[in-house]
């Protein structure tokens, strides 16, 4: 089993914090009929030190903002560092991201990435760096704005096990390291980090030029660029964050 209970708790817990700090939902104390079946996790995010109660209202502490932020900190880095591995092409051992800055639209750019000859092995590389699976198919639901927290009955669908288990299928079904074999899986990450730091250096020297063509900047960014992602080049590194529990149960 790849989601377990905790990990429904904390992806439900995540969702929640987001509504209070950053969209200013106000859940009750007293709930409403739809948000009542929430009420359990609330009580629990409360006894563990992760929401108060001002007036009759919750309200997310320091140390729920802590566990939030440090969410954030590693679906940042899930944007910026993991889509490079959703499309490869394994008997070519190509990246789709290669041929990044060909294409003059996006409408082109998406199409070309939509080839079949293109497969996502994020999967694979978070197993293999021991990232959780289904924290990172989670946070590309996020992404894709699976959650949609202002339908009717959301709620229910996030207690429910319905999306919980698609996430399991996904996991289930996805590429793993075993199926690609130790040194593919260790290339395809050698290749994958290499190619995305030259996007980003790429990216800031583009960026720089277009601000302000000034020579002297340009070489800054880029070496603080490359600077800050050079340990991203071992297959093996995985940022302090990661190792951190979202919530403490």
């Amino acid at each position: 089993m790849f989601v377990s209970d905790i990990d429904k708790k904390n992806f439900t817990s995540i969702i929640l914090l987001d509504e209070i700090l950053n969209k200013n939902r106000v859940f009750n104390t007293i709930a409403n009929p739809d948000d009542k079946i929430l009420e359990p996790l609330f009580i629990e995010l409360m006894a563990k030190g992760y929401l108060s109660v001002s007036g009759n209202k919750y309200s997310v502490t320091k140390k729920g903002e802590d566990a939030f932020e440090n969410f954030m900190k590693r679906y940042d880095e899930f944007l910026k560092m993991y889509d490079i591995f959703s499309f490869v092409d394994l008997e070519k051992g190509e990246f789709a991201f290669s041929r990044y800055f060909d294409f003059k639209t996006d409408e082109e750019w998406n199409q070309f990435k939509q080839s079949n000859r293109f497969d996502d092995v994020r999967i694979a590389v978070a197993i293999f760096k021991k990232i959780n699976p289904a924290e990172i198919v989670f946070m590309s639901f996020i992404n894709e704005g699976r959650f949609d927290t202002q339908s009717t009955g959301w709620q229910m669908d996030i207690v429910s096990n319905v999306i919980w288990q698609e996430i399991e299928h996904i996991c289930e079904t996805a590429i793993k390291p075993e199926d690609l074999g130790d040194d593919v899986i260790k290339d395809i990450l050698s290749q994958g980090n290499t190619l995305l730091i030259d996007i980003l250096k790429e990216e800031a020297a583009r960026a720089q030029e277009e601000n302000q063509n000034n020579n002297y900047q340009e070489e800054t960014v880029i070496e603080e660029t490359t600077t800050y992602y050079e340990p991203y080049y071992d297959p093996f590194y995985v940022s302090p964050f990661w190792l951190v529990p979202l919530f403490l149960w």
